[in-house]
């Protein structure tokens, strides 16, 4: 039951984050008269899917993300030609559906081969019924019918490309700014739960174990507090402890442990590592600060705050990315996943901030001018602003295409390289 916990929490949080990112797309198109015609959760085959209105939303197999797919940011891929036969479905003398196959088992429709046809602009369809041209006058909601799918057409008006830059760079960067309000409020949520650490410590304790080290081989836990080194009390400087381990290399040590209610004697012997000559037991040292109940405006400026620090710590990571390259420093779904899992072990409170984390990374980055992301598309949109005049949409596709297959590829080999090191 533990274990299906953490899975659906895991589940849960790339949903939410995801979901929110997707639906600021989904909103602000919606909001400029742009049909949105599919919301999508995940790429790749669907698992489910279900239609609300004009539009589609899908769950997908591949956890990578989500889109919002907009018409005319797509080619459209159902085109009809003069000299097609097709048959019309009338109401309320407007055509509402054009079937383009099993023509002859269509009933109480009007059949024809086009002589003249219009979707976008025009929105009429000129017809040859039985040697007669006759004109019919087509709903901005009419849908084409193929093999039983219905599309629902795009005029003009209802096509990204039609609207201002202003509204086009809303419907962009309304996505990432989404997830910085998730990031936002999560941070002030998990303040709120965690709440506030006194400035004064209480004590050392002792925060992750390391497999095949001293302190995992002697039996010291994450969580236990540290009370006495040698029968000496520690106090709360992390930093002399860490010196007291440093300088004992080979030299037993009997850590006298508070873990529970119970106090325990355990003996760790640091040792060296990597032909160093200074001890290691193989456990991180944490100064322990008690903590104390937030109020609402205390949490939202500590949000700020977090915001701002987690921010720093974002680019560093890009700038140490860049500097020197490794993929083992890349972290796919694989390990995201795995991460996600062992901070699920540790309650909702944690899992609240590391989505909070995990929400304002993934706004960051789409933000980045890297093609097939959202910062690309908003720098040809800029681009587009000083000139006047759109960029060849067949130049900035293929430019976003090749961007895309390289993420996307960049994502396997990391995902991969995350597989062989999870069983390796």
């Amino acid at each position: 039951m533990e274990l299906l916990k953490i899975i659906f929490l895991t589940v849960l949080m790339f949903f939410v984050i995801v979901a929110v990112h997707e639906w600021g797309h989904f909103y602000f198109a919606k909001r400029a008269g742009i049909l949105v015609r599919e919301f999508a959760i995940g790429f790749g085959p669907k698992l489910f899917a279900y239609k609300r209105g004009e539009t589609q939303f899908t769950f997908r197999l591949l956890p990578f993300g989500g889109y919002a797919r907009m018409a005319g940011d797509d080619p459209e891929l159902i085109e009809i030609s003069n000299g097609q036969t097709i048959a019309l479905r009338l109401e309320e003398d407007k055509v509402r559906k054009i079937y383009l196959d099993r023509l002859d088992s269509r009933k109480n429709v009007i059949r024809g081969e086009v002589l003249q046809i219009d979707l976008v602009d025009d929105l009429s369809v000129l017809l040859d019924v039985d040697g007669e041209s006759v004109r019919y006058s087509v709903h901005p909601q009419a849908m084409l019918v193929v093999k039983g799918k219905e599309t629902q057409i795009a005029p003009r008006d209802r096509q990204y490309g039609s609207k201002t830059v202003g509204q086009r760079a809303l419907s962009i960067f309304a996505g990432p700014l989404m997830n910085f309000i998730l990031a936002f409020v999560l941070f002030a949520l998990y303040t709120l739960m965690a709440g506030i650490p006194l400035d004064k410590p209480s004590h050392l304790q002792v925060g992750d174990v390391v497999k095949g080290m001293p302190a995992a081989e002697a039996g010291v836990l994450e969580g236990d507090i540290i009370e006495k080194i040698n029968g000496k009390p520690v106090g709360t400087d992390a930093n002399k402890m860490i010196e007291s381990i440093q300088a004992s290399k080979d030299k037993p040590m009997v850590w006298t442990l508070k873990r529970g209610e119970q106090e325990v004697d355990i003996t760790v012997t640091p040792r060296a590592a990597d032909n160093e000559q200074i001890g290691k037991v193989g456990s991180s040292i944490i100064t322990f600060f008690p903590m104390r109940s937030a109020s609402v405006g205390e949490s939202i400026t500590r949000a700020g705050t977090d915001m701002v620090d987690t921010t720093k710590l974002i680019f560093q990571g890009f700038k140490q990315l860049i500097n020197k390259f490794s993929m083992d420093d890349l972290g796919g779904p694989v390990r995201t996943f795995e991460v996600t899992g062992q901070i699920a072990k540790q309650g909702i409170v944690q899992l609240t901030r590391w989505t909070a984390i995990l929400s304002l990374y993934l706004g960051i980055f789409n933000l980045l001018p890297i093609p097939a992301l959202d910062g690309s598309r908003l720098i040809f949109l800029g681009i587009e602003a000083l000139r006047r005049k759109p960029v060849d949409p067949n130049h900035e596709g293929l430019v976003h295409f090749i961007g895309f297959a390289m993420l996307f590829l960049l994502m396997i080999a990391v995902t991969y390289n995350d597989i062989l090191r999870l069983f390796g």
